[in-house]
């Protein structure tokens, strides 16, 4: 199967782009970047020609208006044509866009320059809630213009059932629900990362059951995505000090502390933290790495006890960093937002409505509590794992022919 992969890959570095780069890395790459050798007998038996349709230099240019954007639009596209016609590429592989206008109409574009040459169009779903924000945001006239020049589709991939309305509002004629999945993170989790996660554990059930250690004890609290208000950043503060108060008020000898890694999107939520952290109650618990990867996220997260994620980002779906928590064996407290609860063991705990920093300090509390870790680490191993992403996702490419 021949596959034009219409999408880009990092930087700037998010889930969507991530997951791209993967599904390439996994199905063999660029087939013109490798000897014809190398692309025989291939294990999933998709030989991928890439667009690398990157239309942002950064996190802050995501969604924007930015004129050179219409030029790269039509370059693009014109490479993808070319490459149906040099290389008998029929099948059209795009990721859709979140609910913003001008991402919209980027799409509206490249479905009306590119659709036309291809057999198949294939629509993978990384961002959610698209259907809501087409019939809650837009004018009539932009939903008919989308659905004239999207549907019907020949295959849409989606993360999870939520996302399925997305996929069906653009009436597909095949909808195949395929989870994300990461390389394992920690393949010697058993011997390196368990042994701390229970021995933590068990120190933070003593506590909690009355007993009274020499020292109170500092629990890490880890928040790892973009800096931002959508994503949690601020509510996550604020549930941090709120939670440290109530074990004060309670006379649990315990301390929660923050650690925020990743880069700010805006200057103005920039400020707006280093604002908060003149607090010296804040500063005291609130820390910032920045951006991070390789190793010094991998330590991050070795020795965090919990990991918080408090979204309300508009597009959120499958987020990879919940992924790569469950992964090392992190016990969660997230939303229940668009996909997030199907991610999760059924019945788990540290799931909360919405951003109250109240709500999300007892979360906390009840989560560090109850949970080593273990649980969402094995779910992690029965539901995404990179081998089982690829393989579902190869079958569901291979179904359109």
């Amino acid at each position: 199967m021949k596959l034009l992969v219409f999408a880009h890959t990092p930087p700037p570095h998010h889930g969507q782009s991530y997951m791209v780069q993967l599904m390439l890395q996994g199905f063999g790459g660029d087939v013109r970047k490798k000897p014809p050798a190398a692309t025989l007998h291939h294990e999933y038996g998709i030989d991928c020609y890439h667009v690398n349709a990157r239309f942002s230099r950064g996190l802050s240019d995501v969604g924007e208006f930015q004129g050179t954007k219409i030029f790269l639009i039509f370059w693009f596209c014109a490479q993808a044509v070319w490459l149906r016609f040099r290389h008998g590429v029929k099948n059209f592989y795009y990721v859709p866009a979140p609910g913003k206008r001008v991402a919209l109409y980027r799409d509206w574009l490249v479905m009306l320059l590119c659709r036309p040459f291809f057999q198949h169009v294939i629509l993978h779903w990384h961002a959610a809630g698209l259907a809501k924000w087409l019939e809650s945001e837009t004018t009539m006239s932009s939903r008919a213009t989308t659905y004239r020049l999207f549907r019907p589709v020949d295959l849409s991939i989606v993360l999870s059932k939520y996302n399925v309305a997305d996929a069906g509002k653009l009436l597909s004629q095949q909808i195949r629900v395929v989870n994300n999945g990461i390389p394992d993170p920690c393949p010697e989790f058993q011997e390196k990362i368990l042994p701390h996660r229970r021995e933590s554990f068990a120190a933070r059930q003593k506590i909690f059951a009355g007993a009274i250690p020499a020292a109170p004890l500092k629990v890490q609290v880890l928040f790892l995505a973009h800096c931002t208000r959508e994503k949690g950043l601020f509510a996550a503060i604020e549930a941090i000090c709120h939670a440290n108060h109530l074990l004060a008020s309670r006379g649990v000898p315990m301390k929660l502390e923050l650690m925020a890694a990743g880069n700010f999107v805006t200057g103005e939520e920039r400020a707006e933290f280093d604002q908060l952290r003149q607090n010296p109650e804040v500063a005291a618990c609130v820390h910032h790495a920045g951006f991070v990867s390789g190793e010094q996220k991998a330590a991050l997260y070795a020795k965090a006890d919990l990991f918080l994620f408090p979204t309300r980002y508009l597009g959120e779906n499958q987020p990879v960093n919940l992924i790569e928590a469950m992964a090392v064996g992190l016990p969660i407290v997230t939303t229940r937002w668009r996909s997030l609860p199907e991610m999760l063991p059924p019945n788990y705990p540290g799931l909360v409505a919405g951003q109250n920093p109240a709500e999300i300090a007892e979360a906390i509390l009840k989560v560090l509590g109850e949970k080593s870790g273990e649980q969402v680490r094995q779910h992690f191993c029965e539901q995404f794992t990179l081998t089982q992403h690829l393989t579902q996702l190869a079958a569901a490419l291979h179904s359109v022919e």
